[in-house]
């Protein structure tokens, strides 16, 4: 079968490997889909090279079939549809027993400390498979793991029904994120200084601004009436946006921090004391959120259509992540069964 692999220095390659069978207690998933996100290209950067062991499988964002059991798995058939919640916890941490295993303090994260779904043939712990309804497209389902990181992070900062929110980030998770808020309830703005971006925004019926040509904390003040957005979500992972995001929060409103930053970033203190505003990080998500999820995409609240961009063959996953390192796509999927050119 033929992996994907990155090979360090900024390289994906291709290799042809035997697949093993599944041990006890896994399953062995044909995969169909494997999305390419941000935390992707930050691989693909170096910047995880301390935990990620060359040559690697990565990708974590997938829908496929169950292919074949291990010894010892019930629940399960061969022929079902599935994602995988790629989380993996000690149970013994204090994080853990406190009830937080999804941050748990030696959380392994699959497809990035182990292999991932870069791969036809995937063998995975049974425990971390989530059922798709068959109504479901596959492709669609590959999205799972981004909508439920937008379903946890909306929980998080307990957005309610008449709030108005700020995503600072146009791009996939901050598209989802301002999508699940709206289903909420919310009333929703998102800030995206890429043109083509905010095209596939605005095409979601959502309101978008451009920063380049817009005074925010103006806008912000009027569309608030002077108080301040009750939720600002950071996704964009840009230090001027950090530093600027705490000037459209509310009075005790609060600033979910969602991108990953790669260095420390400057924040105004003096705005966060004056206004008690609260500060929250958000990652990951809990199998409630990825339930939801694969709710949100069966019933066409998530207009998955509208956020894949392209699709490519394993053989392309080099051009994939071309593509969606020049910005030039909102969600690339890697039709991992295929070899050959799509559209």
């Amino acid at each position: 079968m033929l992996t994907a692999n990155y090979l360090g220095n900024r390289e994906i390659g291709i290799r042809e490997t035997e697949p093993e069978p599944p041990g006890p207690g896994q399953v062995r998933i044909a995969v169909a889909y494997t999305g390419i996100c941000g935390t992707d290209l930050h691989v693909l950067h170096g910047n995880m090279d301390a935990r990620v062991r060359v040559p690697a499988v990565i990708g974590h964002e997938m829908s496929g079939v169950v292919a074949d059991l291990g010894e010892g798995v019930t629940g399960w058939r061969v022929g079902d549809h599935v994602t995988v919640m790629p989380l993996e916890w000690d149970g013994t941490c204090p994080a853990c027993l406190a009830g937080d295993e999804h941050v748990c303090q030696n959380l392994t994260f699959i497809g990035l400390d182990s292999p991932g779904a870069l791969q036809r043939l995937w063998n995975v712990r049974a425990d971390h498979l989530v059922a798709l309804p068959r109504e479901l497209r596959l492709d669609h389902a590959a999205l799972t793991e981004p909508v439920a990181v937008a379903v946890h992070d909306v929980r998080r900062a307990e957005l309610a029904p008449g709030d108005r929110a700020v995503v600072v980030g146009g791009g996939p998770i901050g598209s989802l994120i301002a999508l699940v808020a709206r289903h909420v309830g919310a009333e929703v703005v998102v800030v995206e200084p890429d043109a083509g971006r905010r095209a596939t925004v605005a095409g979601l019926g959502l309101e978008v601004l451009d920063p380049g040509t817009t005074d925010l904390v103006a806008r912000v003040t009027e569309w608030t009436g002077g108080a301040g957005a009750d939720v600002v979500f950071e996704v964009s992972g840009a230090a001027a946006a950090v530093l600027g995001a705490t000037e459209l929060v509310k009075v005790r409103g609060t600033l979910v921090v969602v991108a990953i930053h790669p260095e420390p970033r400057p924040v105004n203190l003096q705005r966060v004391f004056w206004r008690e505003l609260r500060i929250l990080g958000a990652r990951v998500y809990r199998r409630a959120d990825f339930e939801h999820a694969v709710e949100l995409l069966a019933t066409g609240v998530i207009p998955a259509d509208r956020i894949i961009s392209r699709v490519e063959p394993i053989t392309e996953t080099a051009r994939a992540f071309a593509t969606l390192e020049a910005g030039q796509a909102m969600k690339v999927l890697i039709d991992v069964a295929a070899t050959g050119a799509q559209a």
